[in-house]
């Protein structure tokens, strides 16, 4: 039976997964197991040489140096330590990615629509990365400094399971989990990936079921069935829309959420569901929590 078509972020980032991301996540599980396993001390070196490589790959030199530019451009501000030049800084680059000459230039370092959109996410998502970055070096005393280097806010900006989509994590509490050294047990990890392998694939499965016999979207984007449908239908494919939303988020931040916890960090809670919200602003505080602490920091 055929999908419906018209979820793009869906039907985006599960085709990206199956050809690179995935792969690329893989390989950054592997990094990190080693790195644990041997060389504790360096784990967040070794994940930010392999975040930037893996940057590389799928978005090549050109792409790669505009995160680059970027992260270093919102450093230098930052050492003025004034956080609405900060904020100016980060607003400021990201209006660049709205500018015609700019655009256009950058789809020409690709073959695909879909390549330059994926450095288009990956270049907003990093945005707010350095933008926490810079303000807690900000408001840090200099005798902290050090902890907020150049080489951990690489660190930070190039971290893989959270470059292209999130979920957003601060970076006081991403370089406090980062720093430490815990004793690492390879049965409890493998544990925790298996369950977390088989959850996960339950709610892909879940989506997927949804997405190929529901077609909430492609009835979405006609006004006619719409308009001849009761209330009481109204109301259900409302209903069935964002429930649709919280399943696709909970393999969207649910695979790096494990992966984060692979390398020994906790990562935002993964959202609640959406049923058993009974007003709008425990919905904002719960669904994307990484969101929500970011803009309450």
């Amino acid at each position: 039976m055929p999908q419906d078509p018209m979820d793009f972020e869906w039907s985006y980032w599960i085709e990206w997964g199956r050809e690179r991301i995935l792969w690329l996540l893989a390989g950054h599980l592997l990094v990190s197991q080693m790195s644990r396993l041997l060389v504790e001390k360096y784990k967040p070196w070794c994940l930010m040489v392999y975040g930037m490589a893996a940057c590389w790959l799928l978005l090549g030199i050109k792409g790669f140096a505009v995160i680059l530019l970027h992260a270093a451009i919102s450093f230098a501000v930052a050492q003025f330590q004034l956080s609405l030049l900060t904020w100016l800084c980060s607003l400021i680059l990201l209006s660049t990615l709205r500018i015609p000459a700019v655009e256009e230039t950058k789809r020409k370092w690709y073959d695909t629509e879909n390549e330059y959109y994926l450095l288009l996410f990956t270049v907003s998502v990093r945005c707010l990365f350095c933008t926490s970055f810079s303000l807690e070096y900000c408001w840090h005393a200099p005798a902290q400094k050090s902890s907020h280097s150049f080489p951990w806010m690489l660190a930070y900006v190039f971290y893989y399971p959270t470059f292209h989509n999130g979920p957003l994590m601060n970076f006081d509490e991403f370089s406090k989990q980062m720093r430490k050294q815990e004793a690492f047990s390879v049965k409890t990890n493998l544990n925790i990936l298996i369950v977390g392998i088989i959850r996960i694939f339950f709610w892909w499965c879940l989506a997927e079921l949804m997405i190929h016999l529901m077609y909430i979207h492609a009835l979405y984007s006609s006004a006619l069935p719409l308009e001849s449908a009761s209330y009481w239908a109204l109301g259900g494919l409302a209903l069935a829309q964002v429930l649709f939303f919280y399943v696709k988020y909970l393999v969207l931040y649910g695979v790096p959420g494990l992966l984060l916890q692979m390398d020994g960090l906790k990562p935002p809670a993964l959202p609640c569901c959406v049923s058993l919200m009974h007003s709008f602003t425990k919905m904002w505080r719960s669904f994307d929590v990484g969101l929500h602490r970011f803009l309450v920091r």
